[in-house]
C-alpha cells in the first residue's frame, strides 16, 4: 500500500477564509486537512476533521494520523464591534495565542516545512494617517484586544522560527472581502445594492483591500516558495481606494446606480455621534493604507484580480 500524499492542515475551515481556501485547494488538486470544531453530519468530506475547543485538541495526535507538510493556521476570534464575553482579552489570548502556541509546538515535532500564520494590519493600529502608506518595518501599535492578540501570536510565530528552526510566514492581511464575506463589507454591499443614499461623497480616505481570490494565491505563493521563510508581508489588491471609489465599484459590479451624498466630513461626524454610529463612521471615512511591495518583490507574485473583478465574482455568486 501506497503512503498518503503529504497534505496541507488548514485550521478554521468552515470561516470565510477557510473555506475559500480549502476549495482553492481542492480545485487545484492539492491534498489537504480541515480543522474544525465541530462536523455537521450534512459534512461529506473525509478532509474535514472536528477537534473540539482549539485550545485544548489533541494537535499531535492530528499529526500522527495526517502527513501534514505544511500548516496554514487562519482559525482565530476575530475582531468583534459589540462582544459580550465576561473577559474578552482573555478569550482573545485563548482563542488566537494559545492555540498558536500549542499548534507550533505539534508542528514543530511534526517537522512541518512551513507554517503559515494569517495576522491582520491592524497590529499596526486602527488608521493610517492622511498620504501615509504602512511598511511592514513600521512600529506596531495595536489598539484593541485583537489585535494585541493577533501581535502576541506574532511574537510566539517570530520565536519558533528564531529560536526553534520552525520555518513559518506570517501575513498581515487588510479588510477581505469576496462571496460570502460577512460584517461591515456585507452591510455596505447591501446598503449600496438597495440604493440607500450614502453620505459619503466628499470622504477622502485611502484604504487598501484584499479581494479573498487574491488572498487565495498569496496564501500558495507564501506556503511554497523558499524565500518567504522567517518573513513578514503584507498582502493587498494592490491600488487603494477611497470610500466613495468602493461604493462607485460595488455598485458597477451589481448592475445599480450609485446614491453619494456630498456631505462635508465634520457635519458626518456631528451627525454620526448624535445617531451613535461614530465607529461605523469612523471606520468608513478613516485610511488604513499598507505597501505591499515586499511580497511582489521578494516572490514575483501579484493579485491575479482587480478590485472590479473581485466584486463582480461576488455578484455573480449572490
Amino acid at each position: 500500500m501506497s503512503a498518503a500524499p503529504a497534505c496541507v492542515l488548514v485550521t478554521g475551515a468552515y470561516g470565510f477564509v477557510g473555506a475559500a481556501y480549502c476549495a482553492h485547494l481542492e480545485a487545484s488538486g492539492v491534498p489537504y486537512v480541515g480543522a474544525v470544531r465541530e462536523r455537521p453530519g450534512s459534512e461529506s468530506r473525509d478532509e474535514i476533521v472536528a477537534l473540539g475547543d482549539f485550545a485544548e485538541a489533541d494537535w499531535d495526535g492530528l499529526f500522527v494520523r495526517f502527513p501534514i507538510r505544511h500548516v496554514v493556521h487562519l482559525s482565530a476570534r476575530a475582531h468583534r464591534t459589540h462582544d459580550d464575553a465576561a473577559e474578552p482579552a482573555r478569550e482573545y489570548r485563548r482563542a488566537n495565542v494559545k492555540v498558536t502556541d500549542r499548534l507550533l509546538a505539534s508542528s514543530l515535532v511534526a517537522r512541518v516545512q512551513r507554517f503559515v500564520f494569517a495576522s491582520t494590519v491592524k497590529v499596526h493600529g486602527e488608521s493610517t494617517a492622511p498620504g501615509i502608506v504602512l511598511k511592514e518595518s513600521d512600529p506596531l501599535a495595536p489598539a484593541d484586544d485583537y489585535a494585541r492578540s493577533k501581535a502576541a501570536a506574532e511574537d510566539r510565530v517570530r520565536q519558533f522560527g528564531r529560536d526553534l528552526g520552525l520555518p513559518v510566514t506570517i501575513l498581515r492581511l487588510p479588510l477581505v472581502y469576496g462571496p460570502g464575506v460577512k460584517a461591515n463589507f456585507a452591510a455596505l454591499v447591501d446598503a449600496v445594492c438597495r440604493r440607500r443614499i450614502l453620505p459619503f461623497g466628499k470622504i477622502r480616505n485611502q484604504r487598501s483591500l484584499l479581494g479573498i481570490d487574491n488572498l487565495c494565491g498569496a496564501l500558495e505563493a507564501v506556503r511554497l516558495h523558499a524565500a518567504a521563510a522567517e518573513t513578514t508581508f503584507f498582502v493587498s489588491d494592490g491600488d487603494v481606494v477611497s470610500t466613495p471609489e468602493l461604493v462607485r465599484a460595488i455598485a458597477d459590479a451589481f448592475g445599480v446606480r450609485s446614491r453619494l451624498w456630498n456631505v462635508p466630513p465634520p457635519l458626518l461626524g456631528v451627525a454620526a455621534a448624535l445617531t451613535g454610529q461614530r465607529a461605523a463612521i469612523r471606520r468608513l471615512s478613516s485610511s488604513l493604507a499598507i505597501d505591499d511591495a515586499r511580497i511582489r518583490r521578494a516572490l514575483g507574485w501579484k493579485p491575479p484580480f482587480t478590485l472590479g473583478e473581485q466584486l463582480a465574482r461576488m455578484a455573480a455568486a449572490s
